[in-house]
């Protein structure tokens, strides 16, 4: 008979507003123990993007961009502010699509994204108006989750992987759900191909994107909004820790159908 299995998703309270420079290891584990938390061999740290950025100095005041005569073109065009426009140009390596107070890009990273995922939600700076703050995703996000992997991994003692997710829309449906844009130590696909099911057929083409599926539960327990909960420790991921990358997430341009 099958055993049961479950996956805990647990949020970490009580972590101070991030700045550039925090040590993101040290402030995790030490929110941990606050609260008496306890990490295990195999857990996974899942962290949203904003505080990694954040650590990592990513903040731009607007009222410091120029914007340049394509970014001023396009700004007329959909409604947005040309310095933030300017930004989400630099940030991408193509634009994809446009609406009016949207711009569709692939970002540097590879991953196909609104706004080349710059956000000013939940982000302030030391000086002048809120409004011209905005937030940039970290320049590589694998290696941001590498480095808090070894730190993590050094103040714990245990072996485990880390995810860095963010909130992004979708081709085919509505709404945002939490997707992964960095990772270490964990698989971002698990390939089934030649497994059998249930009836001995033979799995033909499905390849898990197991770690956007961790993220999107720990998105859930992570909110949107004022939780300020923005580190999730999973326990019980039915999959092997592995090295892996997230930017094999991304499907080749050759077989992407709407491109």
């Amino acid at each position: 008979m099958p055993r049961s299995k479950s996956l805990i998703l647990s949020t970490v309270p009580d972590l101070p507003e991030i700045a550039a420079g925090d040590d993101l290891p040290a402030l995790i584990m030490k929110a941990l123990a606050q609260d008496g938390m306890t990490v295990d061999d195999g857990d996974i740290f899942v962290v949203a993007q904003k505080i990694v950025s954040k650590s990592e100095g990513r903040l731009v005041n607007l009222s410091t961009v120029t914007a340049g005569p394509r970014a001023l073109e396009l700004a007329a065009k959909i409604g947005k502010r040309p310095e933030l426009v300017q930004l989400i140009l630099e940030e991408s390596n193509e634009v994809l699509r446009t609406r009016p107070g949207t711009i569709i890009v692939e970002h540097k990273s590879g991953f196909v994204c609104a706004n080349a995922g710059i956000d000013h939600s939940n982000v302030r700076g030391p000086w002048g108006s809120p409004e011209d703050w905005v937030l940039l995703l970290p320049e590589d996000a694998d290696h941001s989750a590498q480095l808090l992997r070894e730190g993590l991994q050094r103040l714990s003692g245990k072996q485990i992987g880390v995810l860095i997710i963010d909130s992004h829309g979708r081709a085919w449906r509505n709404g945002i759900v939490g997707i992964s844009i960095g990772l270490a130590g964990m698989p971002a696909l698990v390939d089934m191909r030649g497994k059998p099911d249930r009836f001995d057929y033979s799995l033909r083409v499905t390849v898990i994107a197991a770690a956007d599926e961790l993220a999107a539960g720990a998105s859930l327990m992570m909110g949107q909004a004022a939780e300020g909960t923005p580190v999730v420790l999973a326990h019980g991921f039915p999959y092997e820790l592995a090295e892996d990358q997230a930017a094999r997430l991304v499907r080749e341009k050759k077989y992407d159908l709407f491109r």
